[in-house]
């Protein structure tokens, strides 16, 4: 190692040069890049698929309650309630089977995946409280050119 003011040559114990006497500081340990896509997209997968659980469990419920049970806990609902609270659950599991399919998609790198995941991120940020949490962490983290770029580089090579 030498010293870059005078060029006299240096011990790596010494801390100043004994020539001139500049300061000789330790050099800089590259650190690994991050990139911002791969340190979120475990974590965004694993919110997915458990907001996606408990929608098809809620529907699973509405489908089911309103097949056989509405009548004897609500005898005075109209006729067609039945019907549009069974549609209703049967809407709810399709989301949740969707936003499902998203949260595997990302965990296993799919391509198609981060336009599914953007999707339903905009759709879920009316469904305010988890919903809108999560779409908002969704569309941070996949949303920008640059992630677009990372995450196509990232399918690739998976």
């Amino acid at each position: 190692m030498f010293c870059d003011r005078c060029g006299t040559q240096l011990l790596a114990t010494q801390a100043f040069c004994p020539s001139c006497g500049k300061p000789i500081y330790p050099v800089p340990v590259a650190r690994p890049v991050t990139r911002r896509v791969e340190s979120h997209i475990q974590l965004l997968s694993i919110f997915w698929i458990i907001y996606s659980l408990f929608h098809m469990l809620s529907g699973w419920f509405l489908t089911r309650f309103f097949a056989g049970f509405g009548d004897f806990w609500m005898p005075r609902m109209p006729f067609f309630m039945h019907g549009i609270l069974h549609g209703l659950g049967l809407i709810t599991m399709a989301v949740g089977l969707a936003g499902l399919l998203a949260g595997w998609g990302l965990h296993e790198r799919q391509p198609w995946a981060r336009t599914l995941a953007i999707v339903l991120g905009i759709l879920v940020l009316f469904h305010f409280g988890l919903g809108t949490a999560l779409g908002i962490y969704t569309l941070w983290v996949l949303l920008p050119a640059e992630s677009a770029r990372e995450y196509e580089q990232t399918a690739r090579t998976v």
